[in-house]
């Protein structure tokens, strides 16, 4: 019997912490940002991660250079963000959360920044390439899988529901599945038929 403790491993934080990344970057999307306390002035939330992230003002300084100032700007985009073990407080080596790739930037970005009193250094940023999105089906398509739901008796009002309850994923139209998303919803409302078929038989 496993017994999975991934859940405890969290820290006992509200944020984002460097050692959330531990395991290796991880990229998430930006969905809003609001100002903060006074130490920590700008916190984003993240799609992918139920805590905000409170960018240091390296940090802040790399957004800002990169996306500029607005931070309204930023919904929507992409960062990728790991932790550098190095980072110090002081004396002492805590580790900190960094960027390493942003969208919305279409080349390499090097950022002069104070690392301490009368020393800078030189951060450097990449693209953050997106993976294209896989091609929808044809409109001869559509009309194919509606003509199929006509003879599955499924009503219009629910089809987009149910084709999303299938692909598990939202989906707003039918235009909008994927070629094997369109073979999972087919292949699902021919396993409904037979069980149907089954139940008239029995």
């Amino acid at each position: 019997m496993n017994l999975d403790i991934s859940d405890t491993l969290a820290p006992n934080s509200d944020q984002l912490d460097a050692v959330d990344l531990l395991g290796g970057p991880q990229t998430f999307t930006i969905t809003g940002v609001r100002r903060g306390k006074d130490d920590q002035p700008v916190e984003v939330a993240l799609a992918e991660f139920p805590r905000v992230w409170r960018p240091g003002k390296s940090m802040r300084r790399v957004l800002a250079a990169c996306w500029g100032p607005n931070a309204q700007e930023w919904v929507g985009r992409r960062v990728t963000l790991y932790c550098d073990e190095t980072v110090k407080f002081g004396a002492d080596v805590v580790g900190g959360t960094r960027i390493s790739h942003l969208s919305h930037i279409d080349k390499v970005r090097k950022i002069p920044l104070i690392v301490k009193r009368g020393q800078s250094a030189t951060f450097t940023v990449q693209p953050l390439r997106e993976a294209p999105k896989p091609a929808t089906i044809t409109d001869e398509q559509v009309a194919d899988l509606e003509a199929l739901m006509d003879r599955k008796g499924i009503p219009v009002e629910q089809r987009v529901r149910g084709v999303a309850h299938i692909v598990k994923r939202a989906v707003e139209s039918l235009g909008e599945l994927t070629e094997d998303e369109l073979q999972t919803v087919a292949d699902h409302l021919a396993q409904r038929e037979d069980a149907q078929a089954e139940e008239a038989g029995a």
